[in-house]
């Protein structure tokens, strides 16, 4: 009965407690397991780090290097988009454009009573290409030959070959152009005089035929402009592909001026060898950190080019800048200096002129901390640890609402976009472009189940048939290593492949005779990025593009059940 009473008083097993424990039990153990919940999911966040932005892209990102179409280019393994392709275009440049009737005529009525007389002996005198009237006429023949493409200026001719032809550059852009720029031509023409004293054109030449007007003489008079509605509307920067590049590395003129500079440098980094996106992403930081700090940026002009670009599958160090970027509109846009020409110089200056240097060796020390250094130079030294030791982390955290990347001041190589203009200038800016993605996805029927059938040339056949008219130029831009695959598309199409141009960059082009120059004396391979940049803008200068996933098959970009996050 004792045991019976104790248990009583303490109520642990009286029936009408029993619910009230059952409840305060169950309790106490959702309390336990959300503590620990909570306690989990702090250790995760205090420590997880993604392992690279390019993989796991913020919005910003996502903006600048990816399309807002389902495109087929990949950007984190093949061609990065840089600053002209988000630069709006203005149109009201683009629309003043000269036609026909812009161009006057100089001949005038008194010029036709000179005579019979004046002009025997004249049939068979030398062509002057500072004539008036040559250039009158050469302008209106350019002007009607060329339909697909619309004329912003057209520089005076001088003497071409021989005493029958004249050399003439004009400014120029495809009629149906997408891109925010300009393309520079100049031509040879051959031009005869009948009996009656009438000039007439013979031929045009090619592309960049007209060598001897491709370099603007000093003191030489201006050629032919519309004059722009607005004041201002011409000082619009704009690429303009074709002209003379001049990417001659920036020197500093006196010690004086050395002295006077503020600098800021990024040394080591886990960024070597990655993509090239990977690259520019870091790149962009710093630049966007020396910017915010007014203060030069000293980079290192030799990059090293990813195994993926490669045949060989290996990475390749020594790689110039200035072969895949436009250096000249960087130095002109931006303070930079080549880090071998900065480090000759303080080597000579630097103590003579009391010249410090203010180290930093962890990321975390955000640029807004450094805004009051007043050392001459801010090294950022990174270590050995990924990824700790890419150069994008500086711009992570609260740095990436103060750092702008500067993506307006990075614009493609104009040498490979000169390649790009020659390949559409000799289909006359006039064709239709489709992307055939094969290679290894049409080989894993897992993932990608009906991409091998639908590329397959019957499939292709059935359905251009409602996309491109029969006979048009088709350039195809494919990972399919043997062309003649595509063979069966000749009878309704006349196909190109970048390998047709190889002329372009061969051991006799401009190119190659101009990237051999810029790397001492020693040839450049025209590597796999160049050839995928190439493809690739040749295709978007199409009139028509199409695209392997969504207009070719309904297989998804990235693998079978994938389609909305490659659209998103």
């Amino acid at each position: 009965m004792l045991g019976r009473s104790a248990l009583s008083r303490a109520g642990g097993f009286r029936p009408d407690n029993l619910g009230q424990h059952a409840l305060a039990m169950i309790g106490n153990l959702c309390f336990t397991l959300f503590v620990v919940g909570v306690l989990i999911f702090t250790i995760i966040a205090a420590t997880y780090q993604p392992e690279d932005p390019l993989f796991h892209p913020s919005t910003k990102i996502t903006t600048f290097l990816t399309s807002t179409t389902n495109a087929t280019f990949k950007s984190d393994d093949t061609v990065v988009k840089t600053g002209e392709d988000f630069m709006p275009a203005n149109q009201t440049v683009f629309d003043n454009f000269i036609n026909v009737t812009d161009v006057e005529n100089p001949v005038t009525g008194s010029a036709e009573i000179m005579g019979r007389n004046e002009c025997e002996g004249g049939v068979g005198q030398p062509i002057d290409c500072r004539d008036p009237e040559v250039f009158h006429l050469m302008m209106t023949a350019t002007i009607e030959l060329f339909k697909d493409i619309h004329f912003y200026r057209f520089g005076k001719p001088v003497a071409g070959s021989n005493e029958s032809t004249c050399d003439m550059a004009w400014r120029f852009r495809p009629k149906d152009g997408k891109a925010a720029a300009f393309y520079k031509d100049y031509r040879r023409f051959v031009i005869s005089r009948s009996e009656n004293c009438t000039l007439s054109i013979v031929s045009i030449g090619d592309y960049h035929t007209g060598v001897n007007a491709r370099k603007r003489k000093k003191n030489q008079k201006p050629g032919f402009e519309k004059q722009a509605a607005k004041k201002g509307e011409q000082n619009i920067s704009l690429p303009v592909v074709g002209e003379t590049v001049n990417d001659a590395l920036p020197v500093v003129e006196s010690e004086g001026s050395f002295k006077g500079g503020k600098y800021l440098i990024y040394m080591g980094s886990g960024d070597r060898c990655k993509t090239m996106n990977h690259y520019l992403w870091s790149f962009l930081c710093a630049l966007g950190e020396a910017q915010y700090l007014n203060r030069t940026l000293v980079m290192d002009l030799s990059i090293c080019l990813s195994k993926i670009y490669k045949s060989s599958n290996q990475d390749e160090e020594g790689k110039d800048f200035r072969f895949y970027f436009d250096f000249e509109h960087l130095k002109e846009s931006a303070s930079v200096l080549d880090q071998e020409q900065f480090w000759a110089d303080w080597g000579k200056w630097h103590k003579k002129d009391n010249m410090n240097l203010h180290l930093v060796e962890d990321f975390r020390v955000t640029p807004m901390k450094l805004a009051d250094v007043k050392d001459a130079l801010i090294m950022r030294k990174f270590g050995s640890v990924e990824p700790d030791n890419y150069w994008y982390r500086v711009c992570e955290g609260e740095t990436e609402s103060v750092i702008k990347r500067p993506w307006h001041l990075l614009w493609k190589s104009r040498r490979l976009m000169d390649i790009v203009s020659s390949i559409a200038a000799k289909l006359n800016w006039d064709y239709d472009s489709v992307h055939i993605e094969r290679g290894e996805k049409a080989k894993n029927k897992d993932l990608w189940p009906n991409l091998a059938a639908d590329t397959s040339p019957d499939a292709l056949i059935s359905t251009l048939k409602d996309k491109v008219e029969v006979g048009r130029n088709l350039y195809i831009a494919t990972n399919e290593p043997d062309t003649s695959f595509f063979d069966p598309l000749k009878d309704k199409y006349s196909t190109h492949f970048l390998d047709e141009y190889k002329e372009l960059w061969n051991e006799n082009s401009e190119w190659y005779s101009e990237t051999t120059k810029l790397n001492k004396g020693v040839p450049v391979e025209f590597d796999g990025y160049m050839r995928v940049s190439v493809d690739t803008e040749v295709f978007l200068r199409g009139k028509k593009q199409i695209e392997t996933f969504n207009d070719l098959t309904n297989d998804c970009k990235d693998g079978i059940n994938t389609c909305s996050t490659s659209a998103s």
